[in-house]
């Protein structure tokens, strides 16, 4: 199972960053067609985040997890990169409910 996790600003109710771990289990290493998705999709977005709009990130891969935390996103555009990921992780989590799971939690 792959494990989401979004963090929020209860405040403000941007997207601050997330934490992915896991594995989908849904076919075979080189053939998992959600775990591909998945992969793609985070760094994709972490990459945007930190080489395309160089914005204040700090990012850690390791042990099949990857963790991202925004700085400073005074003009949103983080949240917004954010928002993209986290629908994409929503939408695959209702096509495959047994190999992704999203939550948001507010801080």
């Amino acid at each position: 199972m792959i494990d989401a996790q979004f963090y929020r600003s209860g405040q403000t109710q941007k997207l601050l960053g997330f934490g992915i771990s896991g594995h989908a289990g849904y076919a075979d290493e080189g053939f998992d067609i959600v775990c591909a998705s998945v992969s793609s999709a985070v760094m994709l977005t972490a990459n945007d985040i930190t080489e395309v709009f160089g914005l204040d990130a700090k990012v850690r891969d390791e042990n099949n997890e990857i963790l991202l935390k925004l700085g400073e996103d005074k003009d949103g555009t983080g949240d917004k990169l954010l928002l993209g990921l986290l629908t994409h992780m929503y939408l695959l989590s209702q096509q495959f409910p047994d190999s992704v799971k999203v939550k948001v939690i507010d801080r």
